[in-house]
């Protein structure tokens, strides 16, 4: 099986919390690989038997930005890594976003804000200024609006509790913008209800289904109109029209 990644060896530069469990961690290393916002890596973290696939935030050309949360005993232990610590990770995974459309939407849930802040990085680039919903459960998660904002991006920020923004669901801001195509990453209940909301085709990141990252563990795989995909060799990134709910 060929693969155009590989094992490198990367020096964690910082780590730190930035919102509630969620943490802001820079990598110095090769970053060659990462081609295209939407694209993952995979950490292997001591003593954890399975690597941890976490979304590139942001990147250059000898740093990797990566957001993650603690969820378990791999992410804790990532988190408690200090400055100096090296890491053994995969990196340029995944196919990534296609980047079509003018006036773009962009909607991401939790910890799928972070893809979705790689290809707004990217589109500003390209001087496409896109508009951007970011959906948390609440004010002490939300994170990277500032950042958002400083692209350029016209942003609604929708908290669960309403203690910040707009008071409800991602879904209840999309009638807010127009919009010719839309970008998502998140929960799947989420990207099932955007699937349902949008107007317009789109691309749909299923990054939460992924476990090893390269094919091996089939814990990934999904329905689609193209028969069963691996989300973690075909994805995360799929066309609205291919996905079957």
């Amino acid at each position: 099986m060929s693969h155009n990644h590989k094992e490198d060896i990367y020096t964690l530069t910082e780590n730190r919390l930035i919102a509630k469990n969620t943490y802001r961690t820079v990598f110095e290393g090769y970053t060659g690989h990462i081609t295209k916002p939407g694209q993952f890596v995979n950490i292997k973290v001591e003593g954890q038997f399975l690597r941890r696939p976490i979304s590139v935030c942001d990147y250059n050309e000898n740093n990797m930005v990566l957001i993650y949360k603690i969820i378990g005993q791999g992410t804790k232990a990532m988190s408690e890594a200090m400055p100096g610590t090296r890491f053994d990770i995969l990196t340029g995974l995944g196919n990534g976003y296609t980047i079509r459309g003018n006036k773009p939407l962009l909607i991401g849930g939790g910890v799928g804000v972070p893809p979705i802040y790689c290809l707004a990085k990217a589109l500003a680039s390209d001087n496409i200024k896109a508009s951007v919903i970011i959906g948390f459960n609440s004010v002490e998660e939300v994170f990277y609006y500032d950042e958002f904002k400083a692209l350029g991006c016209n942003v609604i920020v929708t908290t669960a509790d309403g203690s910040m923004g707009l008071k409800g669901f991602v879904t209840d801001a999309i009638d807010r913008f127009e919009y010719d195509y839309f970008y998502t990453c998140g929960p799947e209940p989420m990207l099932k209800a955007v699937y349902n909301k949008t107007v317009t085709e789109g691309q749909l990141s299923f990054e939460e289904r992924m476990g090893c990252g390269f094919g091996a563990c089939m814990g990934c795989s999904c329905e689609t109109k193209y028969g069963s995909k691996r989300i973690c060799l075909v994805g995360p990134v799929l066309e609205k029209n291919e996905v079957i709910w």
